[in-house]
């Protein structure tokens, strides 16, 4: 019998998101034997007891895989960052967090002070009189304590450090994760720097009837119970999906609900919002069937949230970055 194979080996991290990219690693079900079959889990904080030293002891790209999920919000991120990707043959950006910056890069239209000063002084539950604040060191009889510096501005994983491979969603969606896992195990990964998920829109995926309709008013998803089988945008409803890559076989839609675009811009687009705002625009107009007149600042000002809704996920990857801070 000749020698057994020697087994991959993978790494997890989870930095700056909501942990929901840790459950979908689980999410692949029985799908998790095969990985186990084929690889060792040698990092993965949220689940074995591995210091960072045990990772700083390990020989340069002896990980053969790491898996990184959430944006790079304070020191310590991006101290670990810069670790896996000297340790690690490949890093894979894994979620919406660590390829766009996700949710908690919608905190870049403040800086730090602006946060800590709304998180300590002024949310209603808390009570700070003396006005505390964190700090990178502190004294106690103990000895010292020390806490990441939280930085002013959240980065996405190839802000930081170079990426691979991106696997986009929050979460990827179950069938990418086990896509992606069967094209390392097996080589068979496309060229440096792809996006694991196909190439075409979330529209591709809709099974809805499109019917190039004009709307003449923006309506929140609250305020209707839309019809199941006609295009969410053509009913006025703001669907991100097509300024959104495919991948998630449309999920949300099929639940009666809108894209909110977790899987990044689409192929070929400059960034995801300015596409968003593209599409909208080519539907905004006047409704016949309504004998409606067209205001178009009366329909922009239905946008509640322009920013939550067209940037979502990525507004530290777009175009903007941050809001420009006076220092």
């Amino acid at each position: 019998m000749g020698a057994e194979k020697e087994k991959l080996k993978f790494a997890f991290y989870w930095a700056s998101s909501c942990g929901g990219c840790e459950v979908a690693v689980l999410d692949i079900n029985e799908k998790i034997l095969d990985v186990l079959e084929i690889a060792d889990i040698v990092f993965w904080p949220v689940a074995m007891d591995v210091k960072y030293k045990d990772v700083e002891a390990m020989a340069d790209k002896s990980i053969d895989v790491c898996f990184f999920n959430g944006g790079v919000r304070n020191s310590e991120q991006e101290h670990v960052a810069k670790l896996l990707r000297k340790k690690s043959k490949f890093l894979v950006a894994f979620g919406a967090c660590a390829q766009l910056g996700g949710i908690p890069g919608l905190a870049n239209v403040s800086n730090r002070e602006e946060i800590f000063k709304r998180v300590y002084d002024e949310m209603p539950s808390t009570k700070n009189p003396e006005v505390v604040r964190p700090k990178t060191r502190t004294e106690v009889k103990e000895g010292e304590l020390t806490l990441p510096e939280f930085y002013d501005t959240l980065k996405t994983l190839d802000q930081t450090v170079e990426v691979d491979y991106y696997l986009p969603g929050c979460p990827p969606p179950v069938k990418l994760i086990a896509n992606a896992v069967e094209a390392i195990a097996t080589g068979k990964l496309p060229p440096k720097g792809a996006i694991l998920a196909p190439n075409r829109a979330v529209c591709d995926e809709c099974p809805r009837t499109r019917e190039e309709k004009k709307i003449s008013e923006i309506k929140r998803i609250y305020e209707l119970t839309p019809n199941t089988e006609e295009c969410l945008l053509e009913q006025g409803i703001i669907c991100m999906g097509p300024a959104t890559r495919a991948g998630c076989e449309a999920q949300c839609i099929d639940a009666n609900m809108p894209c909110t675009g977790c899987g990044g811009p689409p192929p070929n687009a400059l960034e995801q919002g300015a596409a968003m705002m593209s599409a909208l625009s080519s539907v905004l107009g006047l409704n016949e069937e309504k004998n409606s007149d067209y205001d178009a600042q009366k329909m922009i000002n239905q946008i509640k949230d322009p920013l939550g809704t067209f940037y979502k996920y990525s507004l530290a990857h777009s175009i903007f970055r941050r809001k420009v801070m006076n220092k």
